[in-house]
């Protein structure tokens, strides 16, 4: 029988089909019997990535943050095709979660929008930080600078690729904020796996499906991240039927270590 959500607190760990997640949870300051916001990362990071943003969000929240399939200390068994939105939706099961809120940071906003239309009856509200998108064409330039690092991860220099992904810019603004450090941490903690070889299964483009997201969705977008990520901002604020969209002048794609407060704020007001 599936574990209520209610009695999860601390580390917990979910086996899944091919692999094992590993994360935790904290119980909001009120208690009751609330869904937690769940909380995904993104590429090359793990669940403590989110440690500024869940000190910054209020104590009555109660979270729940896990290391994706192959980050952090969770661990693949096998080299299978595999995809994130089911190994979160097994999470789900596992966890006792009907329905609860939902939010994803890049690759993991990416994520969660894709879970968020395969499964409307599972998410509450959903929360889009600098999110990516399943399917997405990735312009040349942004194409030519992933080459740069996979083919330096590929041939074993995974130093030169971690080195590679810290000056990617998207990070431009991040690495000139007082969570630099924290970032640069990360990156060197990244075994970069996944650049080598990832394993997840080809997915048709949720472009295509962005009219049916139902839930009531909160956006977080900056004004200078890139250009592929400033269009998938402006694509879901366009075909999605019940968003709201904040763009935070000067600010770049690492909104939750740039923005901290802002985006605790922009969040709580959001899931009240």
């Amino acid at each position: 029988m599936a574990r209520s959500h209610q009695a999860m607190t601390g580390a917990f760990t979910v086996p899944v089909e091919g692999a094992v997640l590993c994360g935790e949870t904290r119980a909001g300051a009120t208690g009751g019997a609330k869904s937690p916001l769940v909380l995904v990362h993104g590429m090359a990071g793990e669940r403590h990535d989110w440690d500024r943003l869940c000190n910054a969000l209020p104590s009555s929240l109660a979270t729940l943050r896990y290391d994706l399939r192959g980050f952090g200390a969770s661990v693949t068994q096998q080299d299978t095709g595999f995809s994130h939105a089911e190994d979160l939706l097994a999470l789900f099961d596992a966890l006792g979660i009907d329905r609860a809120p939902l939010a994803g940071l890049s690759m993991g906003g990416g994520i969660a929008l894709n879970f968020a239309l395969n499964h409307p009856e599972r998410v509450s509200r959903l929360v889009l930080i600098s999110p990516a998108m399943i399917g997405w064409e990735w312009s040349e330039e942004w194409r030519a600078i992933w080459r740069g690092i996979t083919g330096a991860a590929r041939s074993g220099d995974m130093a030169l690729a971690r080195e590679r992904w810290w000056n990617h810019p998207i990070f431009a603004t991040a690495r000139q904020s007082d969570a630099a450090g924290e970032l640069r941490r990360s990156i060197g903690a990244y075994h970069g796996r996944q650049w080598v070889r990832d394993y997840q299964r080809d997915a048709l483009p949720d472009m295509e499906r962005l009219h049916q997201l139902a839930m009531p969705t909160l956006l977080l977008t900056g004004e200078l991240d890139q250009p592929d990520l400033r269009l998938i901002g402006d694509v879901i604020e366009s075909a999605a039927p019940n968003v709201r969209r904040i763009d935070y002048p000067g600010a770049g794609h690492m909104l939750h270590l740039e923005r901290t407060a802002e985006v605790a704020r922009a969040i709580a007001d959001f899931l009240r």
